[in-house]
């Protein structure tokens, strides 16, 4: 069998045209596959984290080389709520239709080499939770949005 007869096949129910395939939101953009919905879930639960921090959760043990048991400084908490805001973006990006599949493909593998890099961080760090919690969480996390870009390398544009 050619390429284009299974490129055919496989895309014949998300085309705009017809509205109603796998896939199509009716907005112009397929959806997001199970992985990127299940980073989107992963991410919200650390956005869910960093916020926490950022409001003065005791859990400074767990972040940020663990160096701040208890709650983190100022300066610090700032960066938290920073990074809920990038990991809510993130979220919404891997998760939805929110963005168009060829962006949220480079989104979501840029995304996925920096969680490769952070697992490597979180495994060096001095902190026995980060290494424990945050490595595993990095690396699956990183796994699923690659997986998610692969996704959208094969879904219509």
């Amino acid at each position: 069998m050619d390429l284009k007869a299974v490129a055919t096949r496989h895309f014949a129910n998300r085309t705009p045209a017809g509205g109603t395939g796998v896939g199509y939101t009716g907005a112009g953009r397929a959806s997001a596959g199970r992985a990127g919905k299940a980073a989107a879930v992963l991410f919200l639960g650390v956005a869910g984290f960093q916020g926490a921090l950022a409001l003065g959760a005791p859990w400074g043990s767990a972040a940020y080389g663990g160096g701040n048991p208890g709650g983190l400084p100022d300066s610090m908490r700032m960066s938290s709520a920073g990074a809920a805001g990038v990991y809510l973006v993130l979220a919404a990006a891997a998760g939805t239709s929110l963005v168009a599949p060829a962006l949220r493909r480079r989104l979501t593998y840029a995304t996925a080499g920096l969680m490769a890099v952070g697992a490597v961080m979180n495994l060096a760090s001095p902190s026995l939770v980060e290494r424990m919690i945050w490595t595993p969480a990095t690396v699956v996390l990183g796994v699923l949005l690659w997986n998610a870009a692969k996704h959208d390398a094969v879904a219509p544009d």
